[in-house]
């Protein structure tokens, strides 16, 4: 199998409609092993875009938090989170909770913040007994194979995540801002290009706008990068869809997302995303022990159906702002 020419002393498999594969034998100390190849494994990562490396043998939280800390340095602590996530350790998350019959569409993690984790990390502790996969898709490919329109646009405009917070779906104040104190919410969307509205009944609604197009800060190359196809409500199951628009009205839902200049998204439009992403999707089933890295910038991800148990840890790293990321201009409260 051809290996990479940044990082030869590694013998990475590239195969077909699977991400790059590094097999190992199980080192005695996977965090020294980590520690020892960081620099070669982050070279195939800028490379591939992802790479699963097999043989760790990584067994639990302990385990994990420490070959992560030895390839990224410190873990962020998530921000502005849509669902609460398990804390295991400082930066170390279980995966996003989300229904095991019901597939996580392709997105990049955390990319409506304006200081975006540019490294994520993955450790699968118990594969599921079917499915579940995390695929990965290289978001320059998916930006060339888009149509003109709409990717013409997007990028002209931006797009829009609107959130209403309420307590029953998705992440609470405290859980996505660290507080559910008034004041210190304000100060966070303003520091942030967030606006946002409280509402009579004391709920929150934020908008914040975002390039839906970047250049990688390392190489340059245009990524189509944010979350448009999977926080839109056509992604959502057709049943849960009509719970939530009768229950929350059809500018109320917990997140939904609109081309930058606030006009609503066809269902078209989502499926010809989902469908793009689709046709450069990379697969490989889990194994115990496996670690996955990924670069958040030119890497999509998902999460396929499963059945069984299925625990995965995720860690967010190498916090930086882009310097084409933000569209909002300055937040205000209204």
């Amino acid at each position: 199998m051809p290996s990479s020419s940044l990082a030869a002393p590694l013998d990475v498999e590239l195969r077909p409609d699977k991400p790059a594969l590094l097999r190992v034998d199980p080192p005695g100390d996977p965090a020294a092993w980590a520690a020892e190849h960081r620099e070669a494994l982050r070279a195939q990562v800028t490379e591939h875009g992802a790479l699963l490396v097999r043989g760790l043998g990584l067994r639990d939280a302990d385990q994990a938090g420490a070959v992560f800390a030895r390839l990224a340095g410190r873990l962020m602590a998530e921000r502005e989170a849509f669902a609460p996530r398990q804390p295991h350790g400082p930066g170390l998350y279980s995966s996003t909770p989300w229904p095991a019959n019901q597939p996580m569409c392709m997105h990049h993690e955390l990319s409506y913040l304006l200081e975006v984790p540019r490294l994520l990390l993955f450790a699968c502790l118990t594969p599921p007994g079917q499915g579940g996969a995390t695929g990965v898709a290289d978001a320059e490919q998916v930006l060339k194979d888009l149509p003109a329109e709409p990717a013409e646009r997007f990028e002209r405009e931006g797009w829009l995540l609107t959130r209403t917070y309420n307590e029953e779906i998705g992440a609470s104040l405290e859980e996505s801002f660290g507080t559910d104190d008034p004041a210190a919410i304000e100060q966070y969307c303003r520091a942030n290009e967030i606006r946002f509205t409280w509402q009579p009944d004391g709920s929150l609604h934020t908008e914040q706008r975002r390039a839906a197009v970047v250049r990688h800060p390392v190489t340059g190359r245009r990524c189509w990068f944010n979350q448009i196809a999977f926080l839109n409500e056509w992604t959502l199951a057709p049943e849960v869809r009509e719970y939530l628009v009768d229950e929350y009205g059809a500018d109320g839902l917990p997140f939904n997302t609109r081309y930058g200049d606030g006009s609503p998204i066809g269902e078209d439009v989502v499926q010809l995303l989902n469908s793009t992403y689709e046709k450069h999707t990379r697969r490989e089933p889990w194994q115990a022990g496996d670690l996955m890295l990924v670069d958040n910038i030119r890497s999509a991800h998902s999460r396929e159906t499963y059945a069984g148990e299925r625990e995965v840890l995720v860690g967010m790293a190498d916090p930086g702002r882009l310097a084409d990321g933000g569209r909002a201009g300055e937040a205000s409260g209204r």
